[in-house]
């Protein structure tokens, strides 16, 4: 298909709703047509190291040839089912994550995206408690629906309407812009202290969980200071509250285990999964202890979409799983990890705008500052950086308040001569922004 006309069809059919849409318009970036691993390919044949993995959905690579194969033989025997009966690859996945995950965690219902997991595990905790209100990082971002919206703090933007109430903000530990850190360089739990006491005040006793996300990733590629998790836990017991752990971005092996809250040794309440679970189809997850579903389900709760456990979706998932079993993907997610931060180590003595370097296993980020001691955010310089890497041929994306951190998921299937190749790409748009 010829490219202008495909550009000419996007300008007069499609509704301009894209990311970044003031930094790299989509109609003006490329149009991508193909793909295999870690490079996709537009319609003018021109290559890109895709280190987004798509939307993050492609981790395990594009056309993962196990996926593609669970496909393939899901196309021909069931695609779509009732969601009011069980179908069989539904149950299959529901069994393969039970031996994934830590008890008491056990049960999993299976929607589409990310957002429809996040409403799940809300839907969950409050039928669960008897009670409405939830807290979130001020940085969360859990989603596009309307209700995820509500606790996407570091998207928030005007001329939406009101946002759904119950729903409270309490400060994310920022460590390299914490205005308490110690003198010594370690890590206060300020945030967690003082935003709770803020937060008891807010929800009168109602509060029913705290949602967040084990590195927060959309906020600007925050991982928590240790012990923090482990000190939430703790004081959503004491309010009688459950700890939900979003895990879309940092579940499956991503950051090096195969779940991030297995490194903190912290077992959640409720746990979401998404991005990669269907190794490119669209499918999430809501895991939960048998106690919670039990009493969920014992008061009516009802929560789907027509397309809730779809055989094709959940066919996907479990080739993921195997394969992210069989290929032991945790342990290739930390080499890549530490490869990566390694090059960016050797950059950052090289630029003084590279501020900070942060980030486990497949996601890194890149926090750039225009004085390395006032710590000023380079947003201006981001844009530019951003801009040159997709003209050379490298995808990747910007996130954090200040929109000035650069976030890498590079795929599973990344080699270290790619790695090297866009630290090299980097380097050149940092020189010339």
């Amino acid at each position: 298909m010829d490219d202008r006309q495909l550009r000419q069809w996007a300008q007069d059919h499609l509704i301009r709703t894209g990311l970044l849409i003031d930094v790299v318009p989509p109609w003006e970036g490329p149009i991508f047509a193909r793909a295999q691993g870690s490079v996709i390919v537009d319609t003018a044949g021109k290559e890109y190291l895709d280190f987004n993995s798509g939307q993050m959905c492609s981790a395990l690579g594009h056309n993962n040839p196990r996926v593609v194969k669970a496909i393939q033989q899901a196309a021909t025997t069931l695609t779509h089912a009732s969601s009011v009966f069980y179908n069989v690859p539904q149950i299959e996945l529901a069994k393969r994550l039970a031996d994934l995950v830590d008890r008491p965690l056990a049960k999993s219902m299976f929607i589409q995206s990310g957002a429809d997991s996040t409403e799940g595990a809300i839907l969950l905790a409050r039928r669960y408690t008897g009670r409405t209100a939830i807290g979130a990082f001020h940085l969360a971002f859990h989603g596009y629906s309307d209700v995820t919206r509500a606790m996407s703090f570091c998207a928030t933007a005007p001329g939406y309407g009101p946002v759904l109430p119950g729903i409270y903000a309490f400060p994310t530990p920022y460590c390299y812009r914490c205005r308490q850190r110690p003198a010594d360089g370690g890590c206060c739990m300020t945030s967690l202290t003082v935003g709770l006491e803020v937060l008891d005040r807010q929800c009168g006793g109602e509060l029913a969980g705290i949602i967040v996300e084990p590195l927060v990733s959309a906020g600007g590629v925050i991982d928590l200071p240790p012990g923090f998790l482990g000190a939430l836990r703790r004081e959503c017991d004491k309010r009688g509250a459950l700890l939900i752990l979003d895990e879309a971005q940092t579940g499956l092996g991503k950051l090096g285990t195969m779940f991030a809250y297995q490194e903190a040794g912290v077992i959640p309440d409720i746990m979401t999964l998404s991005k990669h679970l269907g190794g490119g189809i669209a499918v999430s997850a809501v895991v939960t202890t048998a106690a919670i579903e039990d009493r969920a389900a014992a008061g009516g709760m009802i929560f789907g979409h027509s397309h809730s456990g779809d055989p094709l979706a959940c066919a996907a998932a479990v080739a993921s799983i195997e394969e992210i079993v069989a290929e032991n993907l945790p342990e290739k997610a930390r080499h890549i990890g530490q490869q990566w931060q390694s090059l960016m180590g050797e950059l950052q003595k090289q630029h003084e705008v590279i501020g900070d370097i942060r980030g486990r296993g497949l996601l890194q980020g890149v926090e750039l500052v225009r004085d390395r001691e006032t710590r000023v955010p380079a947003t201006r310089e981001t844009t530019k950086v951003f801009q040159e890497c997709v003209r050379t041929g490298l995808l990747f994306s910007v996130r954090g308040p200040h929109r000035n951190v650069l976030r890498f998921v590079p795929p599973f299937t990344t080699t270290p001569e790619q790695l090297a190749r866009a630290a090299e790409m980097l380097d050149a748009a940092i020189r010339k922004a």
